[in-house]
């Protein structure tokens, strides 16, 4: 006699426990996926692309001379971090960054900073406050939309003139997010502000793209001005920041900020809160500044720009004011979103408790739950 066939029921149950199994998965997937933390506009959303490991050099021992540009460090006891930032982790593997790949996160700084490299400086007396591989050449990211500002404006190129964003301006190496759609039009004093406020990578392109010459003449003109500023160790291939081929130093980037902190363009650009860009359609994109510190009480940034894509980790350059000195600030390679902010806080207290100056501190805003 054959086996029994299976029954009715059996079935609907066999059926059942399978449904339950799939829907959990479902739900495993949505959650995850709903707890994925937002980061900043020039995020990375697809693979990076391969890319050989720059052993990046540390920084020669700093000079003694008081007022030097490689002056000494000062030390300070380690402060505490931001506690109440949710952290995200560095990448791991083959997505780990250069700075990592290096061992530069591993080198002790007086902080205990989460950066690969970086640099305080001290505008007025040249005094360098704080370094930690200073002298490092690494990715920089969307820090490159600076320099891609500053050629535009030297340029002296009609801020109203209308650029139109087109196929080629669309980033798919890497897939990066932009509301800009192709047939957007817009001035290209609104591309910059959207650039340097909101790291719109469609908008820099699109600035290099149209500059007398194209895009290889705009390229050709950053790597001038680089070397006219005396950036030696400094790179650009295109002007997002997108490719790992656009590489300085913290160094580098603090002449940098001295160079577009002078441009009171510039500076009110890239701290703009907040923007409504209007686009065809009647439709209004509202933009917020990448960069989270403009927005607190406790900081008067000047001049800023952040950065992230997988290779650089995450970077920012401050044009700030603290008790009344004025400062650079160049983080490179910071270990999250949230440790770049603790990196910045910390560093502000060392320099208030340094140059023994009032630290301003107010308290945190209530938040309101939904």
């Amino acid at each position: 006699m054959g086996s029994p066939a299976t029954s009715p029921n059996k079935k609907r149950l066999v059926v059942t426990l399978l449904i339950v199994v799939a829907a959990g998965f479902a739900g495993n997937a949505v959650r995850n996926w709903l707890e994925e933390p937002l980061m900043d506009q020039d995020v990375t959303i697809g693979p990076a692309p391969a890319a050989p490991v720059v052993v990046a050099q540390p920084a020669p021992p700093p000079a003694t001379a008081p007022g030097s540009a490689n002056g000494p460090v000062t030390e300070a006891p380690e402060l505490e971090s931001d506690q109440h930032a949710e952290e995200v982790p560095a990448p791991a593997g083959p997505r780990e960054s250069f700075g990592h790949r290096a061992g530069l996160h591993k080198v002790k700084s007086a902080l205990n900073l989460s950066a690969s490299a970086a640099l305080v400086i001290d505008q007025e007396t040249g005094q360098v406050l704080l370094r930690k591989n200073g002298d490092s050449v690494l990715p920089i990211a969307s820090l490159t939309k600076l320099m891609t500002a500053v050629v535009v404006t030297e340029a002296r190129l009609p801020m109203d003139a209308l650029i139109t964003i087109t196929d080629d301006d669309v980033d798919v190496e890497r897939h990066s997010r932009s509301r800009l759609r192709v047939g957007t039009t817009l001035t290209r004093g609104e591309a910059l502000r959207l650039a340097l406020m909101s790291s719109e990578n469609r908008a820099a392109h699109a600035l290099g793209r149209t500059y007398p010459g194209g895009l290889a003449a705009f390229v050709t003109a950053m790597n001038r001005k680089a070397a006219d500023l005396g950036m030696k160790s400094t790179t650009y291939v295109d002007p997002t920041g997108l490719r790992t081929g656009n590489q300085s130093t913290a160094h580098d980037l603090s002449v940098l900020a001295a160079a577009a902190a002078k441009n009171t363009l510039l500076a009110g650009f890239s701290t703009t809160l907040e923007h409504a860009q209007e686009v065809a359609g009647g439709r209004v994109l509202q933009y917020r500044n990448s960069n989270r510190l403009v927005k607190s009480p406790n900081w008067d940034i000047l001049l800023q720009k952040t950065g992230y894509i997988v290779e650089a980790g995450w970077c920012m350059v401050l044009d700030t004011r603290i008790g009344g000195h004025k400062l650079f600030v160049v983080l490179l390679d910071a270990g999250g979103a949230s440790s770049r902010i603790g990196d910045a806080e910390r560093i502000r207290r060392h320099v208030a408790e340094a140059l023994g100056v009032p630290l301003k501190q107010e308290p945190p805003a209530k938040r309101h739950r939904r």
